[in-house]
């Protein structure tokens, strides 16, 4: 970290600060959500931009969809390990996990525990998951306030991720605590230091632990545990190892669905035109979840190393510097989509966004958190007119995790 103090990005007008000065990881921008105007000012004047000192040392901003695109699916020139987000990994406390591994490592763990959000699986699963909606839509307050990211967001995705890990489902809501936990240091407010974070992640790992022996003295299931514990690439792993894909696939499957569930609220209450389309359509609802987590990017951003000296857009990267893929700005970069700044809930090619990513790492559980939202919708639409927003909407103030820890609202029913 350098002596000086750095500029504080909240304190000025975006085009006001010399591109020099940019950092585009402060939180405070974040947490006010106010980084969308600096996004837009670094695609369009410094796209492949180097930010000489933040809180997480220096790194490289990619912001438009191109860059992003060609950096993510080149995973010999960029590599992923050891870590996915702007944060560095502690020394004392490492957490490998395949999403931070190059092939043919990652390949390899991936494909043993991919079978539980394979489309043969999400068959089975989606009648599970519905009476679920069902049971959650059916037990909210009609006319009264109340938190939607607690009562639906988080308890529909918990149970999900209790299903995928066949989790004792009276204890599902430790599996939200340890995502938190495991996505928010002290900065946060999710723990007060990262000591107490360090403790909570390794009980964590002593109750997947029992979980693994009582797995491994059963015959292979259809669960992540038992994929793990009788997979030949990851059945002799270390705790370490454990934990880190334990983590990664509890917030894989947790933070993104919760944040896309809520966040699509959001969207049509500020888009009533929308919520009207929606209405007297409902058949557009795939498509609308498309651009739900577009509109939302529930993970702003991934990570990688440079392997070698790049050159990208004008600009060299230099081998061993850190390069942040802004997810978030590549979403809203009207080189690549049209009108991006616009929440269209029948947008032609609405798919064709980078919030799942691109070439290996592409989030392996895209059509389970696809499968759920349309669900959600479908059943929304079965019984309420409107979910509104009634009172302020409080944002996770992360760089990495987009997202809500409340949203008050209304359901009115049909």
């Amino acid at each position: 970290m350098s002596e000086v103090a750095p500029l504080k990005m909240v304190d000025f007008n975006p085009q006001d600060i010399p591109l020099e000065d940019f950092d585009i990881s402060q939180r405070e921008l974040w947490a006010k959500d106010l980084k969308m105007e600096y996004f837009a000012r670094l695609r369009d004047e410094a796209p492949v931009h180097f930010c000489k000192d933040s809180e997480f040392g220096p790194y490289w901003s990619l912001t438009r969809y191109a860059d992003i695109m060609e950096v993510d699916s080149n995973w010999q020139d960029f590599s992923s390990e050891p870590a996915i987000t702007i944060i560095d990994p502690e020394e004392d406390f490492p957490l490998p996990m395949f999403i931070a591994m190059d092939p043919p490592k990652h390949d390899d763990q991936r494909k043993t525990v991919q079978g539980a959000v394979a489309p043969a699986n999400l068959k089975n699963l989606e009648s599970t998951i519905r009476g679920r909606v069902q049971k959650v839509l059916d037990e909210l307050p009609v006319g009264e306030e109340f938190d939607w990211v607690d009562r639906v967001s988080i308890e529909l995705t918990t149970q999900m991720l209790a299903t995928l890990f066949d989790f004792p489902f009276a204890d599902r809501r430790k599996l939200t605590r340890w995502s938190d936990v495991a996505t928010g240091g002290p900065e946060t407010g999710v723990v007060e230091t990262d000591e107490q974070r360090q403790e909570e992640l390794r009980e964590c790992l002593e109750y997947f632990t029992r979980l693994w022996q009582e797995r491994q003295e059963q015959g292979l299931a259809n669960d992540f545990i038992s994929m793990l514990a009788h997979g030949e690439s990851t059945k002799d792993m270390s705790p370490e190892e454990y934990l880190g894909n334990l983590i990664l696939l509890i917030v894989g499957g947790n933070d993104t669905t919760r944040n896309s569930m809520t966040g699509g609220v959001l969207a049509l209450n500020e888009n009533p035109g929308e919520y009207a389309k929606l209405r007297n359509n409902p058949g557009v609802i795939p498509n609308m979840v498309s651009e739900i987590i577009r509109w939302q990017t529930p993970l702003a951003h991934m990570r990688r190393i440079a392997n070698r000296d790049y050159e990208i857009n004008g600009q060299t990267i230099k081998q061993g510097d850190k390069v942040i893929m802004w997810y978030l700005s590549g979403n809203r970069d009207e080189r690549a989509i049209e009108n991006p700044n616009e929440f269209i809930i029948d947008r032609s090619r609405a798919r064709q966004h980078l919030s799942f990513g691109f070439g290996p790492h592409r989030c392996m559980g895209n059509r389970l958190a696809e499968l759920q939202l349309r669900i959600l919708w479908e059943e929304i639409q079965q019984r309420f007119h409107k979910i509104e927003v009634v009172g302020d909407v409080e944002l996770v103030p992360s760089n990495f995790v987009h997202g809500y820890t409340k949203m008050p609202v209304v359901v009115h029913p049909l």
